[in-house]
């Protein structure tokens, strides 16, 4: 199938493009990129208005398939990635059995052959069982399709296993992802540790949970000179932590959600679950410190952490309902709105740490770049558009998200998957050319 996208603004921070042009996709590829291109195609898209950019590539979502398939499946994550501007997708290993295996990887990538409308990559466990023990077989799921290891989730809290880990991982050129957290301090913890925990009478996440195992981490890095990529900073400290390690050379890499760049702790107060999550939402410090360190690349990518849950579960008052906020959907348009549109981070930059930077991570050469050749994974932004956050327009199974009946300035218009529109659907009633 051939496809034309017309007058768009093609915007790739990684390639240096910021121009109107036509784009002619044929075969799941770019094969041609001009100010004007007149040809035979089976379908022109009329983007004038509209911002070209590369499809967005998402470092780290739970898609709970197998056995959390109430949560989320594999299908239903990859319509939510696409009515979110996600083209590709991470998907975290602690699902049921754990992806621990070259059973489960295969499994995974199975499934999302048949029934994902989105590229899946599978991150497997780093240790058996995510119980921090015993590594899982690393080489055997890097040559299964592991495209990373993680035992996001859970840290992996004995120093010499994630030694050994961060050495194997860096043989294999396989991204380490940690989630970095102190159990002893966070253990029982509900939200972050100050002013609202207290006023609230709850047991807190203290930072230093989070920058203690941040601080091993670069530690480990420095000295032995593995790369580590360090899961969804949370704090203030954590940003000093990575600065000082940048200054001596050390090879980390970062991720933000957009919940810590949006919402803070005080939000709790309304004791609503919705709200809860795993590391917890800070102070307005801490928010303005982890922007800052987005704006100016310290911290090279936003990834969503996506976090399905049951509506039930959720319901069950803030103490015990599980952790987690639903992002796929909600990230691109709050950020153009909040963000993009108050000028506290670029356009530019917004692209930038959702395509290229965490492509370059996981060095997918052909995904994350508008040029020819590249794979044609694309997505029409509507900066001026609305996206309203409905309960009935949610794709994923769960609707755990803080934006609901919430309206946002930015919209994703269209989602293009090797070449195919993925969304709206074909039975949508938005259409676009």
């Amino acid at each position: 199938m051939k496809l034309l996208i017309k007058k768009g603004r093609v915007l790739d921070p990684g390639q240096k493009i910021d121009g109107v042009f036509d784009l002619l996709l044929a075969e799941g590829r770019i094969v041609d990129i001009q100010t004007e291109i007149r040809v035979e195609t089976d379908r022109v898209v009329e983007a004038s208005g509209l911002v070209v950019v590369p499809g967005f590539i998402d470092l780290h979502v739970h898609l709970r398939e197998p056995g959390f398939e109430h949560k989320e499946t594999i299908a239903s994550g990859s319509r939510a990635a696409a009515r979110g501007g996600f083209t590709t997708i991470c998907c975290m290993p602690n699902t049921s059995p754990v992806a621990d295996s070259v059973e489960i990887i295969k499994f995974i990538k199975e499934k999302a052959r048949k029934e994902a409308v989105v590229n899946i990559l599978p991150v497997a466990a780093v240790t058996v069982g995510q119980k921090g023990q015993e590594l899982a077989p690393l080489e055997e799921l890097a040559a299964a399709g592991a495209v990373a290891f993680s035992d996001d989730g859970q840290p992996v809290w004995n120093s010499a296993l994630m030694r050994q880990a961060m050495e194997r991982a860096a043989s294999l050129g396989r991204l380490l992802i940690d989630h970095c957290e102190e159990k002893s301090l966070a253990a029982g913890g509900v939200i972050h540790e100050g002013q609202v925990s207290r006023n609230l009478n709850l047991p807190g996440i203290p930072a230093e949970a989070e920058e203690i195992m941040v601080a091993r981490d670069l530690i480990l890095a420095r000295h032995n000179g593995w790369p580590v990529h360090l899961a969804h900073l949370s704090t203030a400290g954590s940003v000093a932590l990575l600065d000082w390690a940048r200054a001596e050379g050390v090879p980390v890499s970062a991720e933000v959600t957009p919940h810590h760049l949006l919402l803070t702790e005080e939000l709790l107060l309304t004791r609503d679950p919705v709200y809860k999550v795993n590391p917890p939402l800070r102070t307005e410090t801490d928010r303005r410190a982890l922007l800052q360190a987005l704006k100016s690349g310290l911290i090279e990518v936003i990834a969503t952490d996506h976090a399905p849950h049951a509506e039930q579960e959720k319901a069950l008052g803030l103490e015990k309902a599980p952790f987690g906020i639903n992002g796929l959907e909600t990230a691109v348009p709050s950020l153009l709105d909040r963000l993009v549109r108050t000028a506290e981070l670029p356009l530019e930059r917004l692209i930038q740490a959702l395509t290229i930077a965490p492509a370059r991570l996981l060095k997918l050469e052909n995904k994350g770049r508008i040029k020819i050749g590249a794979e044609a994974d694309l997505v029409l932004l509507d900066i001026n558009g609305t996206t309203s956050v409905r309960r009935e327009d949610l794709q994923s199974r769960s609707k755990n998200t803080p934006f609901l009946n919430t309206s946002f300035r930015g919209a994703v218009a269209m989602t293009i998957v090797g070449g195919k529109v993925v969304y709206p659907s074909e039975k949508d009633n938005k259409n676009i050319g």
